[in-house]
């Protein structure tokens, strides 16, 4: 089902009640729309299950207070309200889960936002998981910004139009994604999500530096890897290292788990570490989601 927008299927709770469809939430002197104060946090609804949603939730809250606006919502109210918003949808609907706060006015000094006015939304919508058929990654001449530049401890809408910039460059290059580096030059992520590699029968991942997120499904597979028994280094890497890798694979909200099937023109294979790391992700959202 779509709306006569050409959304997915879509519901949104705001203001005490729910809505169908791409709801309209700001006017043209919301503080979030004029001035960037918004925070989301992205959770999974796929095959029955809803990992880790209460720690997409609890950080949001953490995002909120980072940019200086009010949590209105508790991790259990939050999570309560995801439940309601699934029983809208069938209910084997592969959904993307969105909390969100954002200013609605600006503080008396008109630039930061005024707390007393915080909003909160949460929306669901129908989206499915991409195929774990790989993708092609390339280096960005784009870097990501620093502490003292941005409000990188923060899943802040703010950040994502760098990602964005880098994502599209990339394409533009015939690759579908790109390894950021921080102002170094070490890597940090990809435009949309973590990395990893593997080498001589270890798995090694950037350490993080205040620059990029540790995102909540990278922090679940490296604990899932270690409890198997793999060795999994949080390090500081090079582009040179992923160039020399004998796999790749990232983590993220959106496709959980998938293979680095092309770095440059080098060609990969989707390899033994990447199959473990799925079907161990896979295990515990079945269990525990």
């Amino acid at each position: 089902m779509t709306s006569a927008q050409g959304w997915s299927a879509t519901w949104t709770f705001c203001d005490g009640a729910w809505h169908e469809g791409n709801a309209p939430l700001w006017g043209a002197r919301t503080h979030a729309i004029w001035l960037g104060s918004s925070v989301f946090d992205g959770a999974r609804v796929f095959e029955g299950v809803a990992p880790d949603l209460d720690l997409h939730c609890a950080r949001v809250n953490a995002s909120a207070q980072a940019m200086s606006l009010r949590p209105r919502l508790s991790v259990e109210e939050w999570v309560g309200l995801v439940g309601e918003g699934r029983k809208r949808f069938a209910a084997n609907a592969t959904l993307y889960v969105r909390p969100m706060y954002w200013a609605e006015r600006a503080g008396p000094m008109a630039l930061p936002p005024d707390p007393d006015s915080t909003r909160f939304a949460l929306t669901l919508y129908e989206a499915p998981m991409r195929k774990p058929d790989g993708f092609s990654i390339t280096l960005s001449p784009f870097r990501r910004p620093t502490a003292e530049t941005a409000p990188v401890e923060a899943k802040a809408g703010c950040l994502y139009p760098n990602n964005a910039r880098a994502m599209l460059e990339a394409q533009s290059r015939g690759f579908d994604n790109c390894i950021m580096c921080d102002a170094a030059g070490n890597v940090a992520e990809l435009a949309n999500s973590n990395i990893f590699m593997a080498r001589d029968g270890a798995v090694f991942t950037p350490i993080p530096n205040g620059t990029f997120l540790a995102g909540i499904t990278r922090r679940r597979v490296i604990a899932l890897l270690r409890e198997a028994g793999v060795e999994v280094v949080e390090t500081v890497l090079r582009y040179q290292d992923f160039e020399n890798a004998d796999e790749i694979f990232s983590t993220g909200n959106a496709s959980k788990v998938l293979p680095v099937t092309r770095i440059g023109e080098r060609a990969l294979q989707p390899g033994p570490f990447y199959r473990k790391a799925r079907a161990l992700y896979w295990d515990f959202a079945h269990a525990k989601g």
